[in-house]
């Protein structure tokens, strides 16, 4: 069937290509009705299954690098990868233990095939480690013993067994202590009831007790499906492991369909103990998933997940260096933007949320747009709000207030947003917050070509009525008028309205001191009315505050021309 449209052609694809994945068949499935209420045994794998993802994989040094960033987040299980596989990889285990470089509370894991030549190899790139953790795996989906092994249940299965015999026989001459994990390898496309009887078969051949646990490591190799069928087949499978208690039920998921996360989590709730990922997501394909993400998924839900994120761009240089790879700036708590807001209404929300949060009482977190406090991950406000044609008055009031420290009245709110807005447009770009103080200096503070200048003030006299002598120029010409009223600003008003040739009046005053010692001074902000219809405002800045607030009339003139 061919559809067309505009001129162009849509080919369908042919039916039948791709089918619903089954259903999994769990009477009173209880994973639904649980929530997440504590950390997982987390288990970075980014040293071996990202690695061997990249483009130019890692050298010694960067590994060096890398490792060492995963012990001070806080991983106890680190895979350091593939020590039969390459030189590399085993030199850089060697590396580790040789010059004692694993934490006492740091279990390293490696990764080997079902062979026994293999695994010998691990266990002299092992030699000498502490403890540790073998990683034996095959694959036991439909597919790869149909179309790569061409093997039948029975022959994965004594694959598996006697890999397991020769990690107990190796294990039982070794003087490290040895935990197996093991991953039935394309576990989303393998018949659960196949999944468990090999897994069963592992664990009893392997022999297991309160103090000899075991790891079977349940991975979305492939993501197949949506999340609630992973965690379906964690909870089918949990509830068939014998054993059970002696068994940590391992996750490992990919991003095929671009749910790892939401796969992991509804895989914990359906009674898994670990998981293993990568920081950002790196590895095969589409990546494995992003522990960053579900660690930080958890701080913003109330649970320790006793991974050390405080230092997050730390994590993302380290990360890009050893990788060659760029965050994306949309990526989950570690992106350029993540915590950037340049709509106009989520920058008055964040606005009102920040000064609401200062002035409560308790700690709870409620900002509007920011799931989590920036600064508990290291990140700065600074660049919570940034300014293009689509940003807002409350935004462009944050970063004055916040990095200049001017505190805008809300009445000016709507004249500065606009000013802003429209210099921006001009623009046709984001503005820097130097950019937009530039902007806001020149039209308010320095602005060139006056044609009304201040120059002084004198008290004349105080009393009931006040009188005083201003100074000033307008339009080159020199002034010195002397007048009386109910406060200083209205005797000045007076003296300017005597020469000026549009009427106004004050209608709003506000003020603050910025600054701190001998650097403070005092801003004042003046509304006026001219000609009994137009409103504009002018800012005055002065270390006495009441020459501060007759600058401000100053100001607000010369923006009426």
């Amino acid at each position: 069937m061919i559809l067309r449209f505009k001129g162009f052609k849509m080919k369908s694809i042919p039916v039948g290509k791709y089918v619903a994945y089954k259903k999994v068949d769990l009477p009173n499935r209880q994973w639904v009705d649980k929530i997440i209420e504590k950390a997982p045994v987390w288990c970075s794998v980014d040293l071996r299954d990202g690695n061997q993802a990249l483009i130019t994989p890692m050298d010694l040094n960067q590994k060096l690098k890398l490792f060492n960033l995963l012990v001070k987040i806080g991983f106890k299980n680190i895979e350091v990868g593939f020590p039969s596989a390459s030189k590399t990889e085993f030199n850089f285990l060697r590396k580790l233990i040789d010059d004692n470089l694993i934490p006492d509370d740091v279990t390293v894991q490696v990764l080997v095939q079902a062979r026994e030549h293999l695994i010998e190899k691990t266990f002299e790139a092992l030699k000498g480690a502490k403890k540790a953790i073998v990683h034996l795996y095959n694959s036991t989906s439909i597919a790869q013993r149909k179309i790569v092994f061409k093997k039948e249940k029975s022959e994965i299965i004594d694959l598996a067994l006697n890999g397991v015999g020769f990690v107990k026989k190796f294990a039982e001459k070794s003087d490290t202590e040895i935990m197996l994990e093991y991953s039935p390898e394309s576990f989303t496309g393998t018949e659960l009831e196949f999944a468990r009887d090999i897994c069963n078969a592992v664990i009893e051949k392997w022999g297991v007790s309160e103090t000899r646990k075991i790891i079977i490591n349940l991975p979305a190799t492939v993501e197949m499906a949506t999340p609630n069928i992973y965690a379906d087949q964690i909870e089918w499978i949990g509830r068939e492991l014998k054993n059970r208690e002696n068994v940590l039920i391992s996750l490992h998921s990919h991003n095929d369909r671009g749910t790892a996360v939401a796969s992991t989590e509804l895989g914990l709730l359906a009674g898994a103990d670990r998981v293993e990922g990568t920081l950002l997501g790196n590895g095969e394909r589409t990546g494995n998933v992003d522990i960053l993400t579900l660690a930080l998924n958890m701080t913003t839900q109330g649970i320790n997940s006793n991974l050390d994120f405080t230092e997050i761009d730390e994590v993302k240089e380290v990360i890009e260096d050893v990788t060659k790879i760029d965050t994306h700036i949309r990526h989950p708590y570690i992106g350029e933007l993540v915590y950037t807001a340049f709509s106009g209404s989520h920058q008055d929300a964040i606005n009102k949320g920040l000064a609401y949060q200062n002035m409560k009482d308790d700690e709870f977190w409620e900002v509007p747009y920011l799931p989590i406090d920036p600064n508990d991950v290291g990140r700065t406000y600074e660049d919570i709000i940034r300014i293009n044609s689509q940003s807002g008055k409350g935004g462009v009031a944050y970063i004055l207030e916040n990095r200049f420290g001017y505190h805008i009245p809300k009445a000016m709110h709507p004249e500065i947003g606009k000013l802003i807005q429209k210099k921006s447009d001009i623009s046709e770009k984001e503005l820097s917050t130097d950019e937009v103080f530039q902007e806001f200096s020149n039209t308010y503070l320095t602005a060139e070509n006056k044609i009304i200048e201040f120059i002084n003030f004198h008290r004349i006299q105080e009393s009931d009525i006040v009188q005083c002598k201003l100074d000033f120029k307008y339009l080159d010409k020199d002034y010195s008028i002397t007048e009386s009223g109910n406060g200083i600003l209205d005797a000045c008003k007076k003296s300017i309205c005597s020469i000026f040739p549009k009427k106004f009046e004050i209608i709003s005053f506000f003020e603050h001191s910025k600054g701190s010692g001998s650097d403070a001074v005092a801003v004042a902000y003046i509304q006026v009315r001219v000609e009994s219809y137009e409103t504009f405002f002018g800012i005055g800045i002065d270390t006495d505050t009441t020459q501060a607030s007759i600058k401000a009339i100053f100001s607000v003139l010369n923006r009426v021309f």
